[in-house]
């Protein structure tokens, strides 16, 4: 919602590998992780002018979960605070988006994109698709879960630092306008990332935020309200 240009300037930048990175708490030895490195450049300085670092841990578990922990850092000497806002842009790949429900947002107010974000409550049991979907959730739940009926398949998304909710989807029009998406690719995708939009993260010099978002799925054989998400990350 701010004044650079739509998802900032991170993800379009070259990151570096830090081949020796902080050690990995030993409860998750059995994790393969790799550490990629953001810091300020001469162009980055000519539309944000602020000293940053932005660390992002990827890190796969041995059952496929998969966890992303962001950590930014003001890095400034003038003494100047920073503030920002932030999501990950999360594409899932579905059969059928018409088939597609999300669990956890239930009675959540959110911003209609659609309608000059406008505020609304989220009504019904679950969300469904059948148009254009562009929402920012507000104060979230830390689990969403995204139930695929057709793969028999359930997307479990926990968060954690990061309290809003972005769910996208450009449907039909939207699709053939742009450029880089394919004309008929909305039926099988579904973008629901973990955000922090209302409220925007402000760090002083030396402060450091930290977001973290864990992706992990799981066969879905029961039916529509009997999802625990946290019983299903626990393998009962």
């Amino acid at each position: 919602m701010g004044s650079l240009d739509q998802h900032g300037f991170a993800r379009n930048r070259l990151w570096s590998v830090d081949e020796d990175p902080p050690p990995f708490p030993t409860t998750s030895s059995n994790k393969a992780f790799v550490d990629l490195i953001l810091k300020t450049s001469d162009e980055d300085l000519k539309c944000w002018p602020h000293s940053y670092e932005f660390r992002l841990r990827v890190t796969l578990g041995p059952g496929g979960d998969l966890m992303l922990t962001s950590r930014i850092r003001n890095t400034n000497t003038d003494g100047k605070p920073f503030t920002f806002t932030f999501a990950y842009h999360t594409y899932f790949s579905v059969s059928d988006i018409s088939e597609v429900r999300v669990e956890g947002l239930e009675t959540i107010d959110y911003l209609d994109n659609l309608q000059d974000r406008e505020r609304f409550t989220e009504q019904g049991d679950a969300i469904t698709f059948e148009s254009e979907v562009d929402k920012i959730y507000l104060s979230t739940p830390t689990k969403i879960a995204i139930l695929d009926h057709e793969k028999k398949r359930t997307f479990v998304l926990r968060k954690d630092g990061l309290p809003d909710a972005v769910v996208w989807n450009p449907w039909d029009k939207k699709a053939k306008a742009m450029v880089d998406f394919g004309d008929d690719e909305y039926k099988h995708m579904l973008c629901v990332e973990a955000a922090a939009v209302e409220k925007p993260i402000t760090l002083k010099p030396g402060e450091e935020w930290r977001g973290r978002q864990e992706l992990s799925a799981v066969p879905s054989s029961y039916c529509s309200g009997q999802l625990d998400p946290q019983r299903v990350l626990q393998g009962s």
